[in-house]
């Protein structure tokens, strides 16, 4: 007993169909997916933390047809393990910690501010707007060009590209889709080879120019490999999440009305957070095993793969009260929403910070929302999310 990941009724609401592989056991084999899935918040945290299951990047075939798109991920933070991990990790986070998430702050909360009017100003015209168009989708892309210092008149790239590449993480892809996946990543790296020349030789106060400089306690640098593929994961990554919590997350309050107009600037810190733990923009993440591990009483052999599916965790009664219940005052809310363990999300701070901002802005500008048309949801899996968001003024 497993799921069709293709099956439309499933990819509206998978929760029903997690509920019941938990009722039946912790791990599960998945045919069509041909991995072992952990479906309990114990053995997805298993997964996660298990030292011997790591992530093992194998190169997409064939590697002529992939060249840009295994690159980036073969000199990946998050594709690599000890010691490439720990080196590349220690010298992401110390160009990190030059304060560039307190820097954005409240750029972000202007940014969130500037996007939600023009939000409002389309409501007030036409009746309707999406907000994924107006708001969820410009503001990480707007964010993370900011962060790494990509020119203005560039930043309208960005977004298409991170589109296309991040549909190879889902399965079964067909062929023309992961021929535009491997072109965006080809175009990718070679403006971002770009940007880091033109930041050599003329540095700036953004994490690009950072990234350039930085040098650990041995004199290691990154090599500009690892420094491209840092940037395209930091976009990938921030983008995607950002995007579709702000999706998920507000379609949510739309339908559970009593939170939205719950909501206030005491309770956003744990709004946030029960909005990645409600619908999880991320559902599944990998592990491939390094030596014979268990994870509930589930052998993984080495070289067998095993995924840790977040939003059946983030469900599990046995940690959450109420799990399919939207709390926005959840207090105890151990949610796997940016991993765990060595590959716990860097960019987590700044996720929360855009997060805040865009629904902040939102409740402040239009606390009368209300759906204005069925929401648009993407056909994928993996990535949870929504194409589009219509919402009107309901006073």
């Amino acid at each position: 007993m497993t799921f069709d990941q293709r099956d439309p009724a499933f990819i509206a609401d998978p929760y029903p169909a997690f509920a019941a592989l938990r009722e039946a056991g912790e791990v599960h084999h998945h045919e069509q997916l041909g991995v072992a899935v952990a479906v309990s918040h114990a053995a997805c945290s298993a997964v996660l933390r298990h030292r011997s299951l790591g992530r093992i990047w194998s190169d997409v075939k064939p590697v002529e047809q992939f060249m840009a798109f295994n690159l980036l991920h073969r000199n990946s933070l998050l594709e690599n393990e000890p010691p490439t991990h720990t080196r590349l990790r220690r010298l992401v986070a110390a160009a990190f910690g030059r304060g560039h998430v307190e820097r954005l702050r409240p750029w972000v909360a202007e940014l969130a501010d500037r996007l939600v009017d023009e939000l409002v100003a389309k409501i007030s015209d036409q009746g309707q707007a999406d907000l994924l168009a107006h708001v969820a989708a410009p503001l990480p892309v707007e964010v993370i060009a900011e962060l790494l210092g990509v020119p203005g008149e560039d930043r309208y790239l960005l977004q298409p590209w991170s589109n296309a590449i991040v549909k190879m993480y889902e399965y079964g892809l067909p062929a023309d889709q992961r021929a535009a996946a491997e072109r965006a990543a080809a175009e990718f790296v070679a403006y971002l080879r770009e940007l880091v020349a033109l930041r050599r030789v003329s540095p700036g106060s953004d994490l690009v120019s950072d990234l350039v400089a930085v040098t650990d306690t041995d004199g290691a640098r990154l090599t500009e490999d690892e420094l491209v593929a840092t940037a395209v994961l930091l976009l990938m990554a921030g983008h995607e999440a950002t995007v579709n919590v702000i999706g998920n997350g507000v379609n949510a309050l739309m339908q559970h009305r009593s939170q939205w107009e719950r909501l206030s600037p005491e309770l956003m810190p744990t709004a946030v957070e029960e909005l990645i733990r409600f619908d999880s923009p991320l559902q599944l993440f990998e592990r491939t095993a390094t030596e014979r591990v268990e994870i509930a009483g589930h052998v993984v052999e080495p070289g067998e793969k095993i995924a840790a599916l977040l939003g059946a965790a983030a469900r599990d009664p046995l940690v959450f009260d109420n799990p399919d219940v939207l709390d926005i005052g959840r207090e105890k809310n151990q949610h796997l929403g940016f991993g765990m363990g060595i590959h716990y999300c860097l960019g987590a701070p700044l996720a929360r910070i855009e997060v805040e901002a865009a629904l902040s802005a939102l409740h402040r500008k239009l606390p009368g929302a209300v759906l204005a048309g069925e929401p648009g949801r993407r056909a994928e899996f993996v990535i949870r999310g929504l194409h589009s968001l219509s919402l009107g003024n309901g006073g």
